[in-house]
């Protein structure tokens, strides 16, 4: 009886240490989704819906087109300015807290969206989402699943992939929830802030204490061990110059595009549909680019992939620039979402591959601050355009400058530390 009752004991242990071993394997990816989740509904619910709900806004409220565009700029700004601070939180009181947090920022901004009655209060809102979108969303998530996961690319590339369906979701949402003339955008916002804290408490609740895994080696890819470096350190390097340029440059293109793509080919004669289905086929390639990227960045070097995205940017813009004939319009499309995707993903990689783990967060915080002042390129082609009766020239100077960063980026090696 003795040995039966010790054998049982035995079974019993073995099947409960495989079940926690099982639980630890699929952790990584629960995690995954719960961070998943919130950049596809925050991307859905900010940038993707405000350009949808803003004409039933201008209408009911009375504003000029100039004040409702202002909100897009002070999100965005706000979205790259505040990188800083989601870092110093979750080294200070960890990522559950952070994005605690976030949500409640979050849903502080959409709220203001909601029972706007003044232009200040919509700014405040916008300002409040794009602080929300870095403290809910896009550095606690890159934080974690670079934490979390040993092929990190993958990982990156389904987390993006998945970030950029809620640009896809986000109109088709605020058309069936407001109406397609937009009559109930307040409710649209309430609803937005609703689920925004929901995914916010849902994933406070699962995420647990992160910590790194085991490097594992890619014989195929140049991953010579390199030391941690700090970010002093890291900030003496040329290398993430470079791919600070790089992250710049994809948002530019982009920004640009969403804003002023349909205006330039209008005005050289593309019709207002042709014009709207090439920027919906950029954003399709762009989600397409990301997945593909992760698939990718496991097999080869992520320098190369760094290289290809920008000279598929800089393609793109130049053929943007010139806007005449089908095969111009479809080397736009292609160039600026592939390389779109390809760049942000080739970047996030490498910037943990060239400095490892340790202080990655502040690292990867330093960059996003670049979408700062990425958000004003829109503003520039529109003043040459002012100056010069179009926007060719803005669009050639863009891709030209991006061209310059992928030369830059072709020479490219691996920082060594001092």
């Amino acid at each position: 009886m003795a040995a039966f009752a010790e054998a049982a004991f035995l079974t019993l242990r073995r099947e409960m240490y495989a079940q926690v071993i099982q639980s630890a394997r699929w952790r990584p990816w629960l995690v995954h989704g719960a961070l998943s989740l919130i950049l596809f509904l925050i991307t859905a619910a900010t940038y993707s819906s405000l350009g949808v709900m803003l004409p039933a806004m201008v209408r009911d409220l009375h504003w000029t087109w100039g004040e409702a565009g202002l909100g897009f700029t002070l999100m965005g700004a706000a979205t790259g300015a505040s990188s800083w601070f989601p870092a110093a939180m979750i080294r200070r009181f960890g990522l559950r807290t952070t994005l605690l947090a976030g949500s409640g920022v979050m849903v502080l901004g959409l709220l203001g969206f909601a029972y706007a009655e003044s232009l200040p209060v919509y700014l405040l809102g916008a300002a409040l989402c794009g602080a929300g979108f870095q403290m809910m969303a896009l550095i606690p998530g890159t934080h974690a699943i670079g934490q979390l996961f040993t092929r990190k690319a993958m990982a990156f590339g389904v987390y993006f992939t998945l970030g950029a369906l809620g640009g896809v979701a986000g109109p088709l949402m605020a058309q069936h929830w407001a109406g397609s003339d937009g009559a109930n955008w307040r409710d649209y916002w309430v609803l937005q802030a609703v689920l925004a804290a929901v995914v916010g408490i849902a994933a406070v609740l699962l995420i647990g204490r992160v910590e790194a895994p085991a490097p594992v080696e890619r014989p195929e890819v140049d991953t010579t061990p390199a030391k941690d470096f700090s970010v002093a350190q890291a900030l003496q390097t040329p290398q993430f110059y470079v791919l600070l340029a790089a992250y710049f440059s994809h948002l530019l293109a982009g920004s640009v595009a969403a804003g002023l793509s349909v205006a330039h080919l209008t005005e050289r004669g593309v019709t207002p549909a042709a014009a709207g289905l090439a920027l919906s086929l950029e954003g399709g390639l762009a989600m397409i680019a990301r997945l593909a990227a992760g698939v990718l960045a496991e097999r080869i070097d992520p320098r190369r992939l760094l290289v290809l995205g920008q000279v598929l940017l800089a393609a793109g813009s130049m053929a943007l620039g010139y806007g005449q004939g089908e095969a111009a319009i479809l080397v736009y499309a292609a160039g600026i979402g592939l390389g779109f995707g390809l760049t942000v993903l080739a970047v996030t990689v490498l910037l943990l591959e060239f400095y490892g783990p340790r202080h990655n967060l502040e690292i990867f915080a330093l960059t996003c601050l670049i979408g700062a002042v990425s958000a004003i390129g829109p503003v520039l082609v529109g003043v040459l355009r002012d100056a010069t009766g179009g926007f060719t020239l803005g669009l050639y100077a863009m891709g030209a400058m991006i061209a310059m960063i992928a030369l830059a980026s072709a020479f490219m090696r691996r920082p060594r530390p001092h």
